[in-house]
């Protein structure tokens, strides 16, 4: 493919990733309550909860640490997607498992950016609105991440779920499956590339 054709390729990757995410936590966050379920199969279920850390809930940092962390993040990969698409040399194979996690990333940055600001705050007893009165729940930067995916495959004795206790939303499971696809089958798309660009800043 083309630079450009390439171009928009992954754009319109990263636009369509961003417009199914929010358009999934919108939904959840406007019509379910904190810690709300609904089970669609017995081994899959909406589950509405909200975290201010990384993805699956995880909560290891500083919310603002992180939320500038994921920014820098996303601006690094938009960097790589740039110099990858300059090089001509990329398999667009890979360049789509790139964008795949950028949009991931950046999908999560928008509800620790602006949901704060947008809803008010679900709780187990009420359902959020959207642009309240009296203002959102949190500032700009502290917007809590919207997660609703949540797979109990496996019991114990007691009906408790022992895998697969994460939940999770749509960005989360972009940036997962691409990883460990880039692992799996671009390693060296991944390898090169790196080298490439430790052998151009070793030159400068």
């Amino acid at each position: 493919m083309s630079k450009k054709s390439q171009t928009w390729l992954v754009v319109g990757i990263i636009m369509l990733v961003l417009i199914l995410d929010q358009c999934i936590k919108f939904y959840v966050k406007l019509n379910y309550t904190l810690g709300e379920a609904h089970a669609i199969f017995p081994w899959f279920q909406i589950c509405f909860v909200e975290n201010d850390g990384m993805a699956f809930g995880i909560e290891w940092f500083d919310k603002l640490f992180l939320t500038l962390f994921r920014i820098v993040a996303v601006g690094l990969f938009c960097w790589y997607i740039h110099v990858l698409i300059n090089k001509q040399q990329t398999r667009t194979s890979y360049l789509v498992m790139v964008a795949l996690v950028t949009a991931g990333a950046l999908g999560n940055i928008i509800d620790c950016l602006f949901y704060g600001l947008f809803f008010s705050e679900s709780t187990p007893y009420a359902v959020a609105s959207l642009f309240p009165d009296g203002g959102g729940y949190a500032p700009f930067f502290y917007g809590k991440v919207v997660d609703m995916f949540y797979f109990p495959l496996i019991h114990n004795a007691a009906g408790e779920t022992v895998f697969f206790r994460p939940i999770f939303n749509f960005a989360d499971s972009c940036i997962t499956v691409s990883v460990i696809l880039i692992f799996i089958f671009f390693s060296k798309d991944l390898n090169r590339s790196l080298s490439k660009e430790n052998k151009t800043t070793t030159a400068q």
